[in-house]
Parts: structure tokens; sequence; C-alpha cells
């Protein structure tokens, strides 16, 4: 098979793994800068170009779209859609996903475990915000924040206040949740690929941090999930039309409640503490998933 992998630097540890474990399968694997292709959108032959060629021959795509490129990148993504090749995300599931408060709704409207939420838009409505998650201390979110960058943990009413308030003033959009003190600094990724978990890590926050994140000098362990939380990654992923899926959890007193589900989950974390060779089994679910026809979902979103 042909398989692309749209990613800014094939250095970068998931590409060069993705990279390695599709090559040792017998496939012909390629790094392709989403960045730098350009689309000819047409009826009936759309193309994706780059570096002049047209990308002819395509079997599949793996999409490392970073948050910052989300917009272009999965304007890739659809472009090779209509080509008739398969993604081993869809682009609307990528959108879909990125998008904080239309992630949670989704959620949301499947029954999945969620730490309580509030979202508004005035800062007058401040106070009634902060009621509605339990009161202080509490966790604000920017909206567009992506691995721990723009998540604040607020301790008192006064700092909710004051941070909510400072936030809206720079016009940001921000989610505002509860905070789950039994976690503990903990949190656990949950690695989707199809119907079920194929490796799971708990990351454990550094001294003086909440924020348990990998790139915030957080920890990683490997850890065995229960049935309950196995079920709630799965139904989290699928909810968001995503067959390949980091689903983040916390372990709350009233069971596992979801607080991200990623679409281009990094490989080095839960490879190394896992120990599962995580790359394989992508491009084994491609080979066995990957046909023309197959490039859609059907979420109501």
């Amino acid at each position: 098979m042909r398989i692309v992998i749209l990613s800014r630097k094939a250095s970068l540890y998931s590409t060069r793994r993705l990279k390695e474990a599709g090559q040792q399968r017998g496939h012909e694997m390629r790094v392709i800068d989403y960045l730098r292709c350009y689309m000819n959108i047409t009826s009936h032959r759309p193309e994706v170009i780059y570096q002049g060629h047209a990308l002819e021959g395509v079997d599949a795509v793996i999409p490392r779209i970073g948050a910052s490129n989300t917009f272009y990148g999965t304007a890739v993504v659809r472009q090779f859609e209509m080509m008739e090749v398969f993604p081993a995300n869809t682009s609307q599931a990528i959108s879909r996903s990125r998008d904080k408060l239309r992630c949670l709704q989704l959620l949301s409207r499947k029954g999945i475990g969620l730490p309580v939420t509030g979202f508004a838009h005035s800062t007058k409505d401040v106070a009634g915000l902060i009621k509605l998650v339990g009161g202080a201390p509490l966790v604000v979110k920017l909206l567009e924040g992506t691995q721990g960058i723009g998540v604040v943990l607020a301790e008192t009413q006064q700092a909710a206040e004051s941070v909510i308030e400072a936030f809206r003033g720079l016009e940001a959009n921000i989610l505002v949740q509860e905070f789950i003190a039994e976690a503990k600094g903990t949190d656990i990724r949950a690695f989707v690929l199809g119907e079920k978990v194929v490796a799971a890590m708990k990351r454990t926050a550094g001294a003086g941090e909440f924020r348990s994140n990998l790139h915030r000098g957080g920890t990683a362990e490997t850890v065995k999930l229960t049935p309950e939380e196995r079920s709630t990654a799965v139904r989290a992923a699928k909810a968001m039309g995503l067959r390949l899926a980091g689903v983040d959890m916390l372990r709350s007193n009233h069971g596992p409640v979801v607080m991200e589900v990623n679409s281009s989950p990094g490989l080095e974390g839960i490879e190394k503490s896992s120990r599962v060779d995580v790359a394989s089994r992508i491009i084994e679910y491609i080979e066995v998933n990957a046909a023309p026809g197959r490039t859609h979902d059907r979420i109501e979103s």
C-alpha cells in the first residue's frame, strides 16, 4: 500500500515510528508537510499537489494535524477524501474533536461521564457560572488551548472571578469546570483504535503542578483500565467519529470522566510506558480497513 503521513516534521517521534512500522510491514510510506500541499478543487478530478507533483495512487493517509493548523490541515484531509483515499481519521471528526465545546456537547448527548462544565459569554454572569460548577476550586480552560496551555486552577472564589474576567476581557472563549480533587494530579490516556483500547497509561503531574501533560513535566506509567474506563474511552472516540483517538479521563468518585478526546495523540509516552507497539497497530488497522468509499463518517453534529 501507499500510505501518506501528513506531518510538519519527519523527525517527530510519532511520525518516525509510523513510517518505520509501515515500512517494516512492506508498505510505501511517505511523510508530507500538509502546509506545503495545495489543491485543485474541480469536479470529477480533485487533486492534492505537493512540490509541483500531483499525489496519485495513495491508498491511505494518517493525519498528524497540529492544533494551530487545524483549518488548513483538515482541508487537505478532506481533499484526499474527495479522491476516495482512506483517512485514519476523517476531516470532520478531527474538526469536531478540536472544538472543545462541541466535543463536550456531543459527549454529553451520548451520556458519557464528564466533569460539571459551564460556558458563558458575559462577564456579568461570572458568579452564576462559578456556582454552576460547584464553586472554587475550579478549572478555567481556553477553548483554543492545547497540551495544558491555557488551563488555570483557581483555588478561591476571588481568584476564579479574576481569571474568568481577565480571559473574557481579552475576548477569549473559555470553559469553566469542576476540579476533580480525588484525581490527585493524575489522569489516564486511553489509546483507542477502531472499537477497542489498544494501550493505556497513567500520567502524574510534577511537583507543584496540577496538569499531568508530559510536555509540562508529568510522568507516565502503565495502568490497567477498568471495564467501565475502557467502555467510556471507546464510546467517547465513537461519539467524535474518530477511528484513532487518545481519550483523557480522570478517576472521579462517580466513575471515569472524560476531559478531552485527542485526534492526533502522541505515541512516545504511551509506547514507552505501556510497551505496546502502537504504531504497528495503526498500520495493521489501515491494512484491514482501508478501502475506497470508506472516507466519510455519519455522526450527527
